[in-house]
């Protein structure tokens, strides 16, 4: 195995350098993680050898390659590969058989992510599907970014609606009349404030706002 520093918080195992899995990992590393990326292409090794902590050839659908670079010894490990579900599912099948604590992988679509889920996948992610609904809130109103949970609970990030403007949280009531929290409120070159029932909004301010994601998509583009 590549060797780690053991000071190191949780370094990351990434299987596949293709445009997911090099996002990923580049955002590892500037996060100051640790990462083992093990990838067959020799190309994409000698590419990016010199911008990961660690880059490794080899092919991941053996668990033998898996286990000589040591991926038992992670906590987490990500699947990046795509393009072929096949791979993809012998892959997270062996980190799973290795005893990885964590296996995240990447689906093209809900038959490949409910095989994954069904060899012992921690998490399945689907970067596309997520990426769409994401787009379509950010492009329908008022919202700058947006994260849904599994329950339709919603964060998202957004311009304060005019009834906002000016007044503050305790004077526009959003939780009793939209069913919807402001949790935070940034104002230009100030810090970042939790909200408070005093909290001052004003409308060139950015705002963090919990609830349902109906009530979400009302609250921004109606109130």
């Amino acid at each position: 195995m590549a060797k780690l520093n053991p000071q190191s918080n949780k370094p990351v195992l990434v299987v596949g350098l293709g445009r997911f899995g090099i996002a990923l990992s580049n955002q590892l590393v500037s996060q100051n993680k640790e990462v083992l990326a093990v990838e067959r292409d020799r190309s994409l090794v000698q590419k990016y050898a010199d911008m990961l902590t660690h880059v490794v050839e080899a092919d991941a659908t053996d668990i033998e390659a898996l286990r000589q670079v040591g991926a038992q010894e992670f906590d987490s490990a990500v699947v990046g590969v795509g393009t072929s579900i096949e791979s993809s599912v012998l892959i997270a099948a062996n980190l799973v058989d290795l005893g990885v604590s964590q296996v995240w992988a990447k689906a093209i679509n809900p038959t490949h992510g409910k095989i994954l889920t069904r060899i012992g996948c921690h998490h399945v992610i689907y970067p596309e599907h997520d990426a769409g609904v994401r787009a379509a809130h950010l492009v329908s109103g008022q919202m700058l970014d947006f994260i849904k949970f599994d329950d339709d609970f919603a964060i998202v990030k957004m311009r304060p609606p005019r009834e906002l403007h000016g007044k503050t949280i305790d004077q526009c009531q959003p939780r009793r009349r939209h069913k919807v929290n402001v949790v935070g409120v940034k104002s230009p070159g100030k810090d970042f404030v939790y909200a408070q029932p005093d909290t001052l909004v004003s409308a060139g301010d950015t705002i963090i706002v919990s609830g349902d994601v109906s009530q979400l998509e009302y609250f921004a583009d109606h109130a």
